[in-house]
């Protein structure tokens, strides 16, 4: 699909985002917008992305936490119905809720059970999007997965727990963060952002202020892959991301948020997009 495809979309973004200065953000609503208006095929890849969401809040559930985070696409009640028979989910995801509801079963043949219901699950999403995602997507959720699994090596290391089971997935960087001894894994080569990564972890005794360094990083990333992306689902993708990190701090800190909305709004405009682009 070429990138001029979503112009008119991307275009009623702004104006929608302009719009909810006013009115109060809401994410739900924007996330709405553009399933109604990208293809069948995008819209799972939309999906997809908030399927994280979703795995967080079905981890919750199964855990008897009244936590739920309003970004994921299923209600308490689909949620509850998708432990019993999930039919909604990701197939790998999906594999698991099964594999843990029914340990004597055949999906608990390719699960390894034996390790946290929320590592499985998580471990499963990311192969999910590595798999089924676009190129956003894809390199989207590999910074994801590794940014929080060295977050939590981090605090692993420093309460002296096992690093291996806060680690979720495979590959090269989670069994480096593993076994390495090294102050930075080993890693500092490989990752631009690991010190920054690190040092919010290790450094900053405020948890709001540690959320914030770490979202930063997030938000710049998203900007990064998008980079040469304009009106296709690539660019629309990262928008979502930033769209989840304002709602998020919306919420914690309403200041924060409306500085991070400006952000949102100002990467919205349309004369500059079109600049970029020629």
């Amino acid at each position: 699909m070429f990138g001029s495809d979503y112009y008119c979309l991307v275009a009623g973004l702004r104006e929608y985002a302009l719009d909810a200065d006013t009115k109060g953000f809401d994410a739900r609503a924007i996330v709405a917008e553009i399933l109604d208006g990208v293809s069948a095929r995008d819209a799972k890849q939309v999906r997809l992305l908030y399927g994280y969401y979703d795995c967080e809040n079905l981890a919750a559930l199964r855990a008897g936490r009244a936590a739920h985070n309003p970004l994921g696409l299923l209600t308490r009640e689909e949620l509850a119905a998708e432990l019993k028979s999930p039919k909604r989910l990701p197939e790998a995801v999906a594999r698991v809720v099964r594999a843990y509801a029914d340990p004597e079963g055949e999906d608990a043949e390719q699960v390894d059970t034996a390790q946290r219901f929320e590592r499985a699950l998580f471990g499963a999403y990311y192969a999910a999007c590595e798999r089924a995602g676009g190129d956003f997507l894809r390199a989207w959720s590999e910074f994801d997965r590794t940014l929080r699994n060295i977050a939590a090596a981090v605090s692993a290391r420093a309460a002296g727990r096992n690093v291996g089971e806060a680690v979720v997935g495979g590959g090269d960087v989670a069994e480096q963060l593993q076994r390495s001894s090294a102050s930075d894994f080993g890693l500092r080569g490989e990752l631009p952002y690991i010190d920054a990564v690190i040092a919010a972890v290790n450094e900053e005794a405020n948890l709001v202020e540690k959320e914030r360094k770490i979202d930063r990083i997030r938000w710049r990333e998203a900007e990064e892959l998008a980079a040469f992306d304009y009106f296709d689902i690539d660019a629309i993708l990262s928008y979502l991301v930033r769209v989840n990190l304002v709602a998020r701090w919306s919420r914690l800190d309403p200041a924060h948020g409306r500085e991070m909305f400006a952000r949102l709004v100002e990467a919205l405009d349309g004369r500059k997009l079109i600049e970029n682009k020629q």
